[in-house]
């Protein structure tokens, strides 16, 4: 009787499982299925990718469905979704029919390397090296094969969580860094001065183990620096928030790592105690620290807004700032443009994930036959005008932490704010610039912008976008010798840049000078012969060809 009992079972598991293979023809009916709702319930997407794009890249992938196999087809499906680059509109992995594994790693990407940040203890030897190679590949070509897995807001965005899908056998193999789906990666690794190769074993992926990215003290898990002297960023971590009193710099710092409440004190409490704190103790400084807070609810912005903005004694400039990072996303990106519209903040560190109006608040979409998820944005957050978007928040600021900081308990970020001068310092770089235009101190033009170009504190401000838009600001009005003077100046701050050549080309176009603009339009062939750029170029020399 057991062995029949046992017969019926397995019989029953392999209806099971015949009824959740998911055959190519569904997975097919599924990607029409989601072309047709994006089409249908979510053309506004259609901002950083066109329609046209997207349903040619559908074709093909729907053409090549019946060859892949069934982690290459939820890796294509992601690579579907992050054409529309919004961190909000995503597939989840850990909630789709495919099974996939992961590395026992965590990485970092920093400005000297892509690091082991953490790692399970089983692979403790390993954490704090760089990594040079995996499976015989450069570090770099790896990341970027799987940039477009990545549902990719901006670059800091993938900086933040492109390592999770680095740990990613399936995502390796779908992206041709391994040549079969295997769960034993090659690393080439580089640590204390010596360089080797080793192997690590991927398993079932494994979770609660980070916090903030931070490996937990209390889990199986090894970091890479010594957590029982923590620096203010990572210090309580258990908590939402928290303020500490540095008496030496008559400063308060405070970190907030979520747009949520602490259930033991809300945020209007919260900071209406922080506030008492300021007005009755002797505080020259406000720090407040948003790199690790990835969003939450940005209804509850307003006591923070609104209590900088009654208090004087911080709300100046050089008394008030605001650490950002890769990490500060979402209703924390609302808490960003709000303190930048309405205070006096200066933001130190690096730029924010997320872009400055943008796209959240997805909904859940299921896959009709393999039950797949797909989260799709829908509310549109403008908290500045259009013509203010861009990428993310710039830091004035730009201080970019390396691994040997961060493995020694250092925060050159804090300590920045921390030693602010105000002198030969500027808040608004293109302002400061355009003002010595306007009073036509050229010669102090020049030699300034080229000062702040190399500066690395301005190291994440786009100086040649801005002078293109200044330029084109005033071609477009009919200023042609102001748009050629800036462009000019483009050139010769940027002189490797063949876009900075293509607008001066076109300013020299529309001013009626036939000869430079032909020659500036070459200049950039030759430093883009291949690209958009380049491409552009070539159609404006037709152009002008046939306007003669």
């Amino acid at each position: 009787m057991k062995n029949l009992f046992l017969l019926a079972a397995i019989l029953m598991f392999w209806q099971v499982s015949a009824q959740q293979k998911i055959t190519s023809s569904q997975w097919q009916e599924d990607l029409r299925f989601l072309q047709n709702t994006v089409h249908k319930d979510y053309p506004f997407l259609f901002k950083k990718t066109t329609a046209t794009k997207f349903d040619t890249a559908v074709e093909e992938f729907y053409t090549a469905i019946p060859q892949m196999q069934d982690h290459e087809v939820l890796v294509g499906f992601t690579k579907i979704i992050g054409m529309f680059k919004y961190g909000h509109t995503r597939i989840s992995f850990s909630e789709g029919p495919v099974p996939y594994q992961q590395l026992p790693l965590y990485t970092h990407n920093y400005k000297d390397g892509v690091y082991i940040h953490g790692a399970h203890k089983t692979y403790e030897a390993l954490v704090g090296a760089k990594i040079l190679e995996i499976e015989g590949k450069p570090i770099a070509e790896v990341l970027e094969a799987i940039y477009p897995v990545v549902p990719v807001e901006n670059e800091q965005f993938f900086k933040a969580y492109g390592g999770i899908y680095l740990v990613v056998p399936e995502v390796l193999h779908a992206q041709r860094i391994t040549e079969t789906l295997k769960n034993k990666i090659t690393f080439k690794l580089e640590k204390e001065g010596k360089t080797f190769t080793t192997e690590v074993t991927a398993g079932e992926p494994k979770h609660g183990h980070l916090a903030y990215g931070e490996v937990k003290p209390d889990s199986d898990w090894v970091g890479a620096r010594d957590q029982s002297e923590s620096p203010y960023y990572l210090k309580n971590l258990e908590k939402i928030y928290y303020f500490e009193y540095l008496p030496n710099e008559k400063a308060v710092y405070v970190r907030h790592s979520q747009i949520q409440d602490e259930p033991s004190e809300n945020i209007p409490t919260f900071y209406k105690r922080l506030f008492e704190f300021i007005d009755n103790n002797e505080v020259e400084k406000l720090v407040l620290d948003v790199r690790l807070n990835g969003g939450g609810n940005n209804y509850k912005n307003k006591p923070i807004v609104t209590g900088i903005i009654e208090h004087k004694k911080i709300n100046q400039i050089g008394k008030f700032f605001v650490i950002i990072g890769r990490r500060t996303f979402s209703a924390c990106q609302n808490l960003v443009n709000e303190l930048d519209n309405y205070t006096n903040a200066i933001f130190v560190g690096e730029p924010t994930a997320e872009n400055i109006n943008f796209y959240g608040d997805n909904r859940r979409v299921e896959l009709p036959n393999s039950k797949l998820p797909v989260y799709l944005s829908f509310a549109w957050w403008q908290d500045k005008p259009q013509w203010e978007n861009a990428d993310y928040t710039v830091p004035h600021l730009a201080v970019e932490p390396t691994f040997a900081e961060y493995s020694a308990n250092e925060d050159p970020v804090l300590e920045t704010a921390l030693n602010f001068s105000a002198d030969n310092f500027i808040i608004d770089p293109m302002g400061y610039l355009t003002r010595l235009f306007m009073d036509e101190k050229y010669e102090l033009l020049a030699t300034e912008a080229q000062r702040l170009v190399k500066d690395p504190a301005y190291k994440f401000f786009n100086f040649e976008a801005e002078f293109n838009k200044a330029g084109y600001q005033m071609l477009g009005s009919g200023q042609f010798e102001g748009a050629l003077y800036v462009f000019e100046m483009n050139t010769k701050l940027f002189p490797e840049s063949a876009n900075a050549w293509d607008s001066l080309a076109e300013g020299y176009w529309k001013s009626g000078d036939l000869v430079k603009a032909k020659e500036y339009y070459n200049k950039a062939i030759s430093l883009n012969p291949k690209g958009a750029t380049g491409d552009n170029a070539r159609r404006m020399l037709i152009e002008m060809e046939k306007g003669h």
